[in-house]
């Protein structure tokens, strides 16, 4: 990074610490009322895209207790390497099918790390977690996954990303809104599962079900970051 591209980063973290942050849970509440109020004989469906089952398994909650109709997608070739990936997919598969005996649906796109990585990615070995390279990836599955749910014409999309404590829950909101404006059909569910005490209702929901918790994003760039021994 150059100076200015230092001073930048450094005053996005500094603008994430303001008080002046939407309330996207409150939002989300109010969008499942409005919804309700227009459309009270039917359930409304969501296509949620998932990067593991550590930060899905309490949305998958909030959202079931709140009438939605649920269905997965798995979209995540920023995940390295393919044996995390496949550990990763096989806990998200294995929790549905014991808590929720598999009646959500799980679309799991092809999988291509390489590709990924020399495109998506190509930057984020100069960048820090959670920077431009980061909100590039976020962007990337996330518009994948609502191009599928507008064409599939699903009601609403939405992310787990928000549940993560080291992901900006209001900047993976406005990707999500700026991606909704090129879709007719399929809208943006603003969230922020954090919210009303979700790490605690997701970690006791870890416990019972003895779900793997990884300790990297999913990039070999994070993972060298959580792992300098292994670099």
């Amino acid at each position: 990074m150059n100076d200015k591209e230092k001073e930048e980063y450094l005053s996005y973290i500094l603008s994430r610490k303001s008080s002046s942050k939407k309330n996207y849970y409150k939002e989300s509440l109010e969008l499942i009322k409005q919804f309700k109020s227009e459309h009270p004989d039917r359930s409304p469906s969501i296509l949620l895209h998932a990067c593991c089952i550590v930060c899905a398994c309490w949305p998958l909650d909030f959202l079931k207790e709140n009438g939605f109709d649920v269905t997965v997608m798995y979209n995540n070739s920023n995940i390295w390497p393919k044996e995390e990936y496949d550990h990763r997919l096989s806990e998200l598969q294995r929790y549905i099918k014991e808590r929720w005996h598999d009646e959500i649906k799980v679309i799991v796109p092809a999988y291509s790390y390489d590709e990924y990585e020399a495109t998506v990615l190509k930057n984020r070995g100069n960048d820090p977690e959670g920077w431009t390279s980061c909100f590039g990836c976020y962007g990337e599955r996330m518009n994948a996954a609502f191009q599928y749910a507008d064409e599939h014409g699903f009601d609403f999309f939405t992310t787990v990303m928000t549940f993560s404590r080291q992901k900006d829950s209001q900047k993976i909101n406005e990707i999500g809104l700026n991606l909704g404006r090129q879709y007719t059909h399929t809208k943006y569910f603003v969230s922020d599962f954090k919210k009303a005490d979700g790490a605690r209702k997701s970690e006791a929901i870890c416990d019972e079900y003895c779900i793997y918790r990884q300790d990297y994003c999913g990039c070999k760039y994070s993972y060298q970051e959580r792992h300098q021994e292994k670099k």
